[in-house]
């Protein structure tokens, strides 16, 4: 089988997050995608199988099987649009969640996914401990948890307690308003298998509505401020969002099995 390494959200080898990618003819057992996924030990392995006029895709850690992904589906459209013959301008995934929709305008790739709305509540008594500050606010989505920070230093310099964010019951996202972007953050998922993701566009999901309300705007520029750092373009589009990335190709390989 064909795999591809992508590093997405970025236009720079070795910079953004990078995803694994296996275009599949039928399904494989899901412990068999798990193993791939543990071997590759990247955040995430996407695996799809085109299904009429459209693609199901599935989405592995090291460890788990996730429900949304971002940057593999940013990475498994640019195998669909530069290796695959694939002539159309939009793809259509379906996947746990439902319906994602995917266009390409030149080098830029926009994900449409679902809104998702956050809930202003009460910190956890761990968490001050856990990321070495306390939030100005603490937000909580269906997904995920959502701490705001003073300011872009407070996210670029946390220095988490893994451990610690393990005991939450949520992945962890710290946000603050950007300088030269509108907005920055970071994300924690020790509970996926992911001490910290490169670059997340299913907390995007998330970010996009919370800082379109908090600036009185729908679209926006965002950054992830990991190691590896991303860039993307966002817009808010009430229950949906879009958010789009650049991406290059690392790796063309086999797997054998």
């Amino acid at each position: 089988m064909k795999i591809y390494q992508i590093d997405a959200f970025t236009n720079e080898v070795f910079k953004g997050n990078p995803a694994a990618v296996v275009p599949l003819e039928k399904w494989l057992p899901t412990e068999t995608m798990q193993q791939i996924a543990a071997e590759n030990n990247l955040a995430e392995t996407a695996f799809f199988v085109q299904e009429d006029n459209h693609f199901h895709i599935k989405w592995f850690t090291p460890t788990v099987e996730i429900e949304l992904c971002g940057h593999a589906t940013l990475a498994s459209s640019f195998v669909i649009y530069n290796y695959l013959n694939y002539d159309k301008n939009e793809i259509h995934f379906t996947c746990m969640v439902g319906d994602l929709f995917v266009t390409k305008n030149e080098e830029w790739i926009t994900l449409n996914f679902p809104s998702i709305e956050t809930q202003i509540e009460k910190a956890p008594e761990v968490l001050a401990q856990a990321i070495g500050t306390h939030p100005i606010a603490f937000y909580d989505s269906k997904t995920k948890f959502v701490a705001l920070l003073e300011d872009e230093d407070a996210v670029q310099n946390c220095q988490p307690d893994f451990t610690l964010i393990n005991q939450l019951n949520k992945n962890l996202i710290i946000t603050a308003k950007g300088i030269e972007v509108d907005f920055v953050s970071r994300f924690f998922a020790p509970q996926s298998g992911i001490d910290e993701d490169p670059v997340t566009g299913s907390a995007h999901s998330v970010l996009i509505p919370f800082w379109a309300k908090k600036l009185n705007k729908t679209e926006m520029t965002a950054m992830q401020l990991s190691k590896r750092t991303g860039f993307l373009k966002c817009k808010h589009l009430n229950d949906r969002v879009e958010m789009s990335g650049q991406a290059v190709c690392y790796l063309v390989g086999e797997i054998f099995l």
